[in-house]
């Protein structure tokens, strides 16, 4: 596996949205099957539980593969990050025909910084253990 750069950067990127995501998605059933909320959003559901991780790994491997020159530090270039899924979000979600409240769609892009500096420490934190772990670099 040592041969392997970019297999081994795709499963460090991998990680960390899937774990946070089986957790959630777990929450959700809890609540969906328990308490049987008025909710539509299975629809929406797809794209964090299918894309995210893959966007995730493909991020981690374009770190690695940048070189050492090229590059920015792993916390700004993971902090990035949100600022291309919250547009292919939202396009996703119009997409199948979810509707968007326009107050809730303001309300996203306002978070997004906040999004920007969670990401950030994940990425500088939990990917750059990981990545470290695999002798990535």
């Amino acid at each position: 596996m040592k041969r392997h750069r970019y297999v081994r950067a795709y499963m460090a990127g991998v990680m960390v949205p899937t774990v946070f995501l089986l957790a959630a998605f777990a929450a959700f059933c809890v609540v969906r099957f328990g308490y049987d909320p008025e909710l539509q959003i299975e629809r929406v559901l797809v794209f964090p539980l299918a894309l995210v991780p893959a966007l995730w790994g493909a991020w981690n491997m374009l770190y690695v593969g940048l070189g050492e020159g090229r590059r920015l530090p792993l916390g700004v270039h993971g902090a990035l990050v949100p600022v291309f899924l919250v547009p292919l979000g939202q396009l996703l979600a119009r997409g199948l025909g979810f509707h968007i409240p326009v107050g809730l769609a303001t309300s996203i892009l306002l978070m997004v910084p906040l999004g920007m500096a969670v990401y950030y420490l994940v990425w500088k934190y939990v990917v750059g253990f990981l990545n470290e772990l695999l002798e990535l670099g």
